[in-house]
């Protein structure tokens, strides 16, 4: 099947092509958490693209708890005009245009002083780099209730804006992942314990959200297809999760894996597992789209024409490029001309794991901040430097969102 072919989604709408731009946090919002010049700047740079399905980074749905200080907000109350030019300059190139939507849990750095909520009092562990991290507490049912009612306040504050649908976050560790992990659920009440009670947020999270939005509207999931833990979220679970999905209205679920323990989606399993070096989720993301009765999308270091093609072959119906799209925002356009296009991606052989999965992250965002002042030609950067200089940004967004959040 051509990367070029449409694909017509359960509720009618239309992905113009095979190719998703899928998500990467930028951290760049203005001041305020607002979308701004530099991140309208970038979007336009992929609408011009030619991706079919544009997926924005992290979307916060509660400004007290953040992924990272330059991260965006939308919640029932936050100015809609922002958000409403970014949905514009994104769809500009005629792309369906999806926000994720998330909370961290209890991924959130202690130095961003904000609430740190989980299912259970389970503090990430990363060795040395733990501290770098909030204790989290166990929540409360009021507060998971209220969990439900922001993502659903803000998939309808997204379609108000102009974006086409809404991705919600059930992946890499954040907040509904970790409900999902029993590494990470250790609740015994109606959220805790069977793999029934421990999807409940998720499932709940999709029918406030659904029961929110027009039916025009997209609603779709990204799911770990495995956790890459042992004793953590299984292929089997997934299978299962899928299973319950099929009986809602989703319209697509992208699949990939890991967490910030095991930070799979950057090619890196922590249970022993051999990730393929492109399509790291592919073999199971063919297994996953056995069962489900939805479109499924898979992600994961892929940059090169002939293993997107591989992916769609298999029986996937979405191929989602990330980093490479942070390389050459037109990767989609090369491939439908008929271009291979490898783009080498930048990679950090750190001895320190942790170190060096910052660092790389720092290298894309960096890439990121280039494209959007106009930066087309991608050159190599120091992951040292880079990551000093991240780590200095970061302080100085830090300082700016403590006194927005009044903290």
């Amino acid at each position: 099947m051509p990367l070029s072919t449409p694909l017509a989604l359960p509720n009618g709408a239309v992905i113009p092509n095979r190719v998703a731009k899928a998500s990467m946090e930028e951290n760049m919002a203005d001041a305020g958490q607002l979308p701004g010049p530099a991140l309208r700047a970038l979007y336009s740079a992929w609408a011009r693209g030619g991706a079919g399905l544009i997926l924005t980074g992290n979307v916060m749905i509660d400004g007290r708890a953040m992924t990272g200080p330059g991260g965006v907000v939308l919640e029932r109350d936050t100015p809609r005009e922002p958000f409403a030019a970014w949905a514009r300059d994104a769809r500009a190139g005629g792309a369906q245009v999806w926000m994720q939507i998330n909370h961290p849990g209890r991924q959130v750095f202690a130095a961003m002083k904000g609430e740190a909520w989980a299912p259970s009092a389970v503090a990430l562990d990363l060795g040395k780099h733990s501290n770098l991290f909030a204790q989290p507490r166990e929540m409360t049912p009021a507060e998971i209730a209220e969990v439900v009612t922001r993502f659903a306040d803000t998939a309808r504050a997204a379609e108000e804006s102009g974006f086409t649908g809404v991705q919600i976050h059930a992946a890499h560790g954040y907040l509904i992942s970790q409900f999902l992990s029993p590494l990470t659920n250790r609740r015994t009440d109606a959220w805790g314990g069977s793999l029934a009670n421990r999807a409940r947020l998720l499932l709940d999270v999709v029918k406030a959200v659904r029961a929110k939005v027009s039916p025009a509207f997209c609603v779709s999931i990204k799911l770990n297809s495995a956790d890459f833990q042992r004793g953590g979220f299984s292929e089997d679970d997934a299978k299962q999760v899928l299973r319950w999905l099929n009986e809602l209205p989703v319209d697509l679920v992208e699949l990939s894996g890991g967490s910030y323990e095991a930070p799979a989606m950057q090619g890196r399993a922590a249970d022993g597992r051999t990730l393929a070096r492109e399509a790291y989720f592919l073999e199971f993301a063919k297994d996953l789209a056995a069962v489900a009765t939805m479109p499924v999308m898979t992600t994961g270091g892929i940059r090169r024409r002939a293993v997107a093609e591989q992916v769609l072959a298999s029986g996937v119906a979405m191929v989602g490029v990330a980093t490479a799209l942070a390389v050459r925002p037109d990767l989609p356009a090369a491939w439908f001309a008929g271009r291979e296009t490898d783009v080498p991606l930048q990679t950090v052989a750190w001895k320190d794991k942790g170190m060096a999965g910052l660092a790389g992250m720092a290298l894309v965002k960096r890439r990121l901040r280039a494209l959007a002042a106009g930066q087309g030609a991608p050159r190599a950067y120091s992951p040292l430097f880079t990551l000093i200089v991240d780590q200095v940004r970061t302080k100085k967004l830090g300082a700016r969102y403590r006194q927005w959040a009044g903290r």
